[in-house]
């Protein structure tokens, strides 16, 4: 079996899809992966060949949070220029493959490309909030305005709001090229893309499926992918020369420019170090106090289970990775999915969901001081116990036999 795996977003949208095509090809299959181009150096490292798709996307984090959107004419041509982008790529990577798999709702070109093609085309989400449900609102889409909806919001009116979004915002795009390769239109796009059998590659514990009985998802579990990395000599002392530091990283999200002074003078005032994670926004301290450290990519897994808790933005790879390390979070999302894994780590008991937006030294000083209690320690082991790490191999296995 030849399998596509195609995603196109940050770290935390590639990586799953990582650990899945190592899962595959440890079963004899072959793996092809089609995602940005800033991933591609570290996958072929893994022995699975890449072919790269739009620009690298690094430098969005580094643009400043307050940045003057596009116009609309920019817009119409960045969308139009990504959709053609994908219908040519994927459909170049996807030649010979048996089936496709695609993460992350901007997978406008790849159910087409798998339609025109005859093969089987599989979604995958990784948090349980992109999957229409009467159970819970859709993702927040804060760069459009929107906000968390309300206790007493209807659900299914949200869920068709975002519904008729989707297909105003790519509709016509799509079906263009779905014409010139003679298939027929798409009223509803996010059905399209989404499909009526999606996979949900989210662990059961920190995020199950809020109807179990739904034949229409299978959740196999979180697609982790297992690293073996040292970490680096000066991590090492770092964490040796006290006690557990605090872990600040926002990966790929924009980030104010004083955010680095935030994060001191909040770990500063619970008498504890900080380890910052540079990310895409480039953090920084404003000093070389001893009681910092900046760092850039580092294996997490091993980091985590070291730290007194991990501050960062609730992306679905960090939740997982910190929930399976034991340590207590501290979410501060800004937008998509990354509200849901706040409320879900604050529900879960095994951290504090932080107000959306950013922080200030007082407000997250407010939300460690909660964190760092012995009762979310406790209760975070406890989750960390019940978290799986088979589900890679859970949906390998699933997708060989589609």
């Amino acid at each position: 079996m030849r399998v596509l795996l195609s995603t196109i977003g940050s770290r935390g949208d590639v990586q799953p899809l990582v650990a899945l095509g190592l899962a595959l090809r440890a079963l004899g299959e072959e793996v092809r992966l089609c995602v940005p181009p800033d991933f591609r150096e570290w996958i072929e490292e893994l022995g699975l060949p890449v072919t790269p798709i739009g620009p690298e996307l690094r430098s969005t984090g580094r643009a400043r949070p307050d940045a003057a959107p596009p116009t609309l004419e920019q817009r119409r041509q960045m969308l139009e220029g990504m959709v053609a982008a994908q219908f040519e790529t994927i459909a170049a990577a996807a030649e010979g493959c048996d089936v496709i798999v695609g993460a992350t709702v901007l997978q406008i070109a790849a159910p087409s490309v798998a339609e025109r093609m005859g093969i089987p085309y599989v979604f995958a989400a990784y948090c349980p909030a992109v999957l229409p449900s009467p159970h819970h609102a859709p993702p927040v889409l804060g760069m459009l305005g929107d906000t968390p909806a309300a206790a007493d919001a209807d659900l299914a009116e949200l869920w068709a709001k975002d519904a008729r979004r989707t297909s105003d915002t790519w509709g016509a795009l799509l079906n263009a090229r779905r014409a010139g390769l003679g298939l027929t239109p798409v009223a509803d796009v996010r059905g399209h893309i989404l499909t009526d059998r999606p996979w949900l590659a989210a662990d059961g514990t920190l995020a199950p499926w809020p109807d179990p009985a739904d034949p229409h998802v299978f959740q196999p579990g979180a697609w982790i992918l297992r690293d073996e990395r040292p970490l680096a000599p000066e991590i090492e002392a770092f964490l040796d020369a006290g006690e557990p530091p605090i872990y600040f990283g926002f990966g790929s999200i924009r980030a104010p420019h004083d955010l680095g002074q935030v994060i001191v003078e909040s770990a500063r005032a619970h008498g504890r170090r900080a380890i910052v994670l540079r990310g895409w926004a480039e953090l920084s301290v404003a000093d070389d106090a001893a009681d910092c450290l900046v760092i850039g990519e580092v294996n997490q897994q091993a980091l985590f289970r070291r730290v007194g808790a991990v501050v960062h933005h609730g992306g679905a790879g960090t939740t997982t990775a910190a929930a399976l390390s034991g340590a207590p979070q501290v979410v501060v999302p800004q937008m998509y999915d990354q509200h849901y894994w706040a409320r879900r780590v604050d529900d879960l008991g095994i951290g504090t969901a932080h107000a959306p937006g950013a922080p200030t030294a007082a407000s997250l000083t407010r939300a460690l001081e909660r964190a760092l209690q012995p009762d979310v320690r406790t209760r975070a082991r406890t989750v960390a116990a019940a978290v799986r790490t088979d589900g890679a191999d859970v949906a390998a296995r699933r997708l060989i036999a589609t």
